[in-house]
């Protein structure tokens, strides 16, 4: 490809909305161009760099037995209500009708879809195991789109579901993914984590996620890790043991009582006020999750996980209370307490869930649901209310793992591939089934497999950048390399170059010749912020039989004669391949 007919315009500047280091990286390096929010055009650099991760993602679902198909980006109401996810599933799921009036979704996964394929052509155990997938664009209505590629509405991902006839089944494809993955990654050149996750609205029993680690704001996920042992997950589904800590009050307190504590809106307060750790604070917190108010309560020096508490209650979104909705639960059960002195005692009609550091604590602090007020040396029994415990709360770096012991360390992550046990979460419901041998039914049980192939493509970007712009992995380079001609008035510079472009096109190298007539310095900006892996720069010294060979990666220059540097690329572009 001679650059001066590359479709590519860089930019001087980053864009003003990008936050991230892949966001400016490939707006400004002519990769991508924002169509609205969240939604973005892939210009032909990024597309080359999306089809080679789509081709590594195949080659590898299909060495490891999987079979691709491709299904209706547009999906029918029926469908999902079969499954009970129509009403459940959020704002993230973007609904229309079409001219009949028929209520549709853009899909933004296909769970409903590849169940409904493998009901009514899987009938026997003979057809099973059997793992479809499909490479495709989804849409989820994201309420704060944001970091680019990261966190779009519209993005592309290869989705796989796997049907076995029994849990045993279901274990072996579930290894048999995750050692893709681990290929599919290595192979794009990203390191990545294997953490035990949330299974959010995909829903399931057992999942993990494939995390790249980085250091750059674009982690979404704390990621949660023990460098004695193999522990990992992401800070949703996180557990540690806790140190050692004063959780019995009784030297503190001898007797239960309520006293005055004016002005104890924060934990700090009320701990520097009655002169106690926090350890011996029960704090309570009012939720709304899926509309309706929950009250969390969990040892006052630890944090609560709210995906966490979210899936003890059910439900599917969650956020904190407002004071006003504070104040309507305080009058629905005749307090008017304001938020500082919020307690579960007296209670009543709405979910109180405790964290399991609840369980140990003994003449401890607690609001009463009375401002300026608190009772001291209370225990559970004090507290005139049901509740459940659960684990919701959020691990902190320190902790001890609960494999080993030791402590936990904490980095950033950025999920570009998850694995999910579904069991019979969707072939249940919709009837999926298959016949035994001895002619019984039994529902399919189901495995979820999902790759962001665009996600990835911008994680590569945060894992591989300097100041100067993209270092972008062989693999998935969009071109493997430029050969810059420093003058294109000079002759045998340009002859040489001619023939370096010819040979590496020959050889299957994928290779940019910059034919441009443009000063070198602006070659050299644009070929280090496009981020070919290698370029080749054919200048003065070639009047001395040699040309400049420049790893991007590493930086490092060497001088090589024209054939030299031609097979050094040839053999490398081999050895990658």
């Amino acid at each position: 490809m001679k650059m001066s007919k590359l479709f590519v315009q860089t930019l001087r500047e980053f864009p003003s909305d990008a936050e991230v280091v892949s966001h400016k990286m490939l707006a400004r390096a002519g990769y991508i161009r924002k169509l609205t929010s969240g939604v973005y055009n892939y210009l032909p650099l990024m597309w080359r760099v999306l089809k080679k991760i789509e081709n590594i993602v195949r080659e590898e679902m299909d060495n490891a037995g999987a079979q691709e198909l491709l299904m209706p980006f547009v999906q029918p109401k029926e469908l999902w209500e079969e499954s009970g996810r129509w009403e459940v599933y959020g704002r993230e799921l973007m609904r229309l009708k079409d001219r009949h009036d028929r209520e549709m979704c853009l899909g933004p996964t296909h769970e409903e879809i590849i169940t409904s394929i493998a009901r009514d052509g899987l009938k026997s155990y003979k057809q099973l195991p059997v793992n479809l997938y499909q490479i495709q664009s989804k849409f989820r209505d994201e309420v704060r789109p944001r970091y680019g590629l990261l966190r779009g509405r519209e993005f592309i991902m290869k989705d796989a579901y796997s049907f076995d006839v029994d849990e045993a089944g279901l274990d072996r494809e579930y290894e048999n993914m995750a050692q893709a993955y681990k290929k599919i990654f290595e192979r794009c050149g990203l390191e990545t984590k294997m953490v035990q996750s949330d299974s959010g609205a995909i829903g399931g029993s057992v999942s993990h996620e494939f995390m790249v680690i980085t250091d750059t704001d674009a982690g979404e996920n704390d990621v949660f890790y023990c460098n004695c042992c193999d522990y990992s997950a992401n800070s949703n589904h996180a557990v540690s043991n806790l140190p050692e800590a004063l959780v019995d009050g009784k030297e503190y307190f001898n007797e239960t009582k309520i006293i005055d504590t004016p002005n104890t809106h924060s934990i700090e307060e009320l701990s520097k006020f009655l002169n106690i750790p926090d350890t011996l604070i029960l704090k309570s917190l009012v939720y709304i999750v899926d509309k309706k108010p929950v009250i969390a309560l969990i040892r006052a020096d630890k944090a609560v996980e709210e995906t966490k508490l979210m899936n003890a209650i059910g439900g599917i979104d969650i956020r904190i209370a407002s004071s006003a909705e504070i104040a309507e639960l305080m009058a629905n059960n005749g307090f008017d307490a304001i938020p500082g002195f919020i307690g579960p005692k007296g209670m009543k009609n709405i979910p109180i869930i405790a964290d399991e550091t609840v369980r140990s604590m003994k003449n401890f602090v607690v609001g009463i649901n009375q401002t300026d007020k608190h009772m001291v040396g209370a225990n559970i029994s004090d507290l005139e209310s049901e509740f459940e415990y659960a684990d919701i709360r959020l691990v902190q770096r320190g902790e001890l793992c609960p494999q080993c012991g030791k402590p936990l360390s904490v980095t950033k992550g950025i999920e570009v591939g998850n694995i999910f046990k579904l069991g019979t979460k969707y072939s249940k419901p919709m009837n999926a089934v298959y016949t035994d041998i001895n002619g019984k039914t039994h529902p399919y049980v189901m495995g979820c497999y999902g790759i962001g192939i665009s996600r990835t493509a911008a994680a590569a970007v945060e894992a591989h950048y300097d100041e100067h712009g993209i270092k972008w992995p062989i693999a998935i380079a969009p071109y493997h390399v430029v050969i810059v001609p420093v003058n294109i008035k000079d002759e045998l510079q340009m002859k040489v170059a001619e023939k370096m472009y010819k040979d590496l096109q020959a050889a299957g190298v994928e290779v940019v010749f910059d034919d441009r007539d443009e000063r070198a310095g602006v070659k050299f900006k644009d070929a280090d912020l496009i981020g070919f892996p290698f370029r080749v720069t054919v200048g003065k010294t070639i009047n001395d039989g040699f040309v400049e060979y420049k790893t991007r990666e590493t930086g490092d220059i060497e001088k090589l004669t024209p054939d030299e540097a031609t097979q050094k690329l040839i053999n490398i572009i081999k050895a990658v391949k």
